[in-house]
């Protein structure tokens, strides 16, 4: 069974949001608006989306 990729883009600055939601971020391997990451969709990731959904765009790969 071939592993789901996601695509994550920062779309939205973290200028003004909590602390933990900054964190979650940067732990996603984000730092500039516009940067993209690939990573692994399952259960820990979509989490992570989830609570920082409105800073992100994602897509499937």
């Amino acid at each position: 069974m071939a592993e789901n990729k996601i695509k994550i883009t920062l779309v939205k600055s973290t200028i003004g949001v909590l602390q933990s939601h900054k964190a979650t971020v940067e732990a996603l391997g984000l730092k500039k608006i516009g940067q993209s990451v690939i990573k692994e969709d399952n259960a820990t990731t979509q989490g992570m989306i989830a609570k920082v959904a409105y800073l992100l765009k994602t897509e499937r790969v």
